[in-house]
């Protein structure tokens, strides 16, 4: 069963520069903004850490690709803008605390928000010694209303941190409220494999997403799944040319590639998705994601 295009499907680079403060990412990430290219026009924002955007959007770190880089060749860019937000280093609450207000503030009706967290979100919530790899980004686990009251180290300031999930249901909640349509991502799989198949993350952070989803009755892309799978039929092998040695989650090219063309898969299988309405013809071309035997929001 194929869910995903080939990853050798050349298709244009769809990279911008930014230039963002943020106080919990690593140094050399300060870059200028992304905005809608046409305010006139829908947007696809898109919000996540460095798989979904990595450095500059270039390719400049070493060679790593985020998927949403990737992803505006296979949209109708006469018809929608598509904004890649995504911030390398953040977790949940980073972004949330740190980005998302200046993405809330361009919001309006008809937009939409795709979201993708996970990757940063195990770290640890509050260090203990300030150094150069003290990053106090961590969340608490699950998609509870449990919280922990801190003086982060890096801020000195009070924070009340909160579980992964109740930061995916505030984007969700606050992404509604300008009139646009929220859909979360499960994060990506890493290059992790168990008995000959891909690792993959729904007793944690990817599950967690689909219940914070559910949670909120929003779409639910589980890209977790759908790459994995994917993975799977390649074979540990090939899927190694997808990833940049040494370098965690982060994908080359062709991983960055093979990963947006999986989220238009699952973007498919769901529904009634007004989304669908802006696929380029290229977008248009890949068959959804089977989603039979994993779990999708209505």
């Amino acid at each position: 069963m194929i869910l995903c295009c080939c990853a050798d499907n050349a298709f244009p680079q769809a990279a911008t520069r930014a230039n963002a403060p943020t106080t919990n990412a690593p140094p050399g990430l300060r870059m200028r903004e992304n905005a809608p290219a046409n305010p006139t026009l829908p947007s696809l924002f898109l919000i996540g850490d460095s798989t979904v955007r990595n450095g500059r959007g270039d390719g400049g770190t070493d060679g790593q690709w985020g998927w949403g880089d990737q992803l505006a060749p296979l949209f109708d860019t006469s018809k929608i803008n598509v904004v890649n937000r995504a911030l390398g280093g953040t977790s949940s609450r980073t972004y949330y605390r740190d980005q998302w207000p200046r993405v809330l503030a361009m919001l309006k009706t008809g937009d939409f928000v795709l979201m993708q967290f996970g990757h940063n979100d195990s770290s640890p919530v509050n260090e203990a010694v300030l150094n150069a790899g003290t990053r106090s980004r961590g969340t608490l686990k699950g998609v509870g209303d449990e919280s922990q009251e801190i003086t982060n180290i890096i801020t000195k300031k009070f924070e009340v941190v909160h579980s992964f999930g109740w930061y995916e249901k505030q984007f969700i909640t606050e992404a509604r409220s300008k009139g646009a349509t929220p859909m979360v991502c499960s994060l990506i799989p890493r290059n992790s494999w168990r008995d000959g198949r891909a690792a993959r993350n729904a007793a944690d952070y990817g599950g967690w997403a689909g219940q914070a989803a559910e949670a909120e009755n929003a779409p639910f892309i589980d890209i977790n799944e759908i790459i994995a799978r994917q993975y799977d039929q390649l074979g540990e092998e090939k899927v190694n040319a997808l990833f940049v040695a040494g370098a965690g989650p982060h994908t080359s090219l062709a991983g960055a590639r093979t990963n947006a063309i999986c989220v238009v898969a699952g973007i498919k299988s769901i529904k009634d998705n007004p989304l669908t309405a802006f696929l380029s013809g290229q977008g248009q071309s890949i068959p959804p994601a089977e989603v039979s035997n994993f779990r999708q929001s209505r």
